[in-house]
């Protein structure tokens, strides 16, 4: 029920989390940065921003940068998700002494106590190797098929258990790796928006300095803004496909362990 409870949340929440992100964007772009005292003569949109203040000085990003902010936002977002997920996920404990210790269980014929330190490790490792030994005691315990029928059931139990954990590890990385795409893409509409308005002013014959020096902030802002949260969600985005291969392999190890343990005593 609990990772039922869990996998029913981390379906819906990128439906909830990326509107509030892009919600926050807005609200920061239009109080935080857009605050009077940002600027000279307390005006966001006709005044400079006061030398030295940043929040004015990315305000005048435009209307891209609340949606770059919003990319930024999801990114963070999603990395504490995963992390918490995966923290989950890894259970207690180490996973290579974990595993050892289940393995001497096994040999010494302890399955029932395999079992508990199993449902004590509350990991995704765990959960497979549970659903391996319930069935390895079903098996051990039936005397109407021969060994080799026994193995591949019990080999069948644990791909099925495998299965069943690893879309849970992965979920949402897809959300990672687009923001790391839409980052930059954004970013270069901004970049875009920004060069146009600079090259306007100087379509005018005497360029004008103040609306030159405001497309060109304006390009550089988001293409700063873009660059950080698409380097971010790479960087992210990798780690945590590092640390899935590092779960998966714990998880193939483990039932493996199982299966052989199985055929070499049964």
């Amino acid at each position: 029920m609990s990772k039922k409870s869990g996998s029913n949340f981390s379906s819906i929440f990128p439906y909830i989390a990326i509107p509030v992100a892009l919600i926050v964007g807005v609200l920061i772009y239009m109080f935080v940065l857009g605050n009077p005292a940002n600027f000279e003569g307390g005006d966001p949109h006709l005044g400079h921003p006061i030398d030295g203040n940043l929040y004015g000085t990315i305000y005048k990003g435009g209307f891209i940068v609340p949606f770059l902010i919003a990319t930024n936002i999801v990114v963070l977002t999603f990395f504490l998700e995963r992390l918490i997920s995966l923290f989950q996920a890894r259970g207690t404990g180490s996973v290579d002494k974990f595993v050892h210790n289940v393995r001497n269980m096994l040999n010494n014929g302890q399955i029932d106590a395999a079992i508990a330190a199993c449902d004590k490790q509350k990991g995704s490792v765990g959960a497979v190797m549970r659903a391996g030994l319930v069935k390895y005691k079903t098996l051990a315990a039936d005397g109407s098929m021969d060994k080799e029928s026994k193995v591949t059931a019990l080999k069948q139990e644990l791909e099925e258990a495998t299965s069943l954990e690893l879309p849970m590890l992965s979920k949402n990385l897809v959300i990672l790796s687009t923001s790391a795409s839409l980052g930059v893409l954004i970013g270069l509409l901004g970049t875009v928006s920004g060069m146009i308005k600079s090259f306007s002013a100087m379509a005018a014959g005497v360029p004008d300095p103040a609306q030159l020096s405001v497309g060109i902030s304006e390009a550089l802002i988001n293409t700063f803004l873009g660059i950080l949260a698409s380097a971010l969600a790479i960087l992210l985005y990798n780690f945590f496909s590092n640390r899935i291969d590092q779960l998966t392999y714990g998880i193939d190890e483990a039932g493996f362990s199982v299966a052989q343990t199985f055929a070499s005593k049964h």
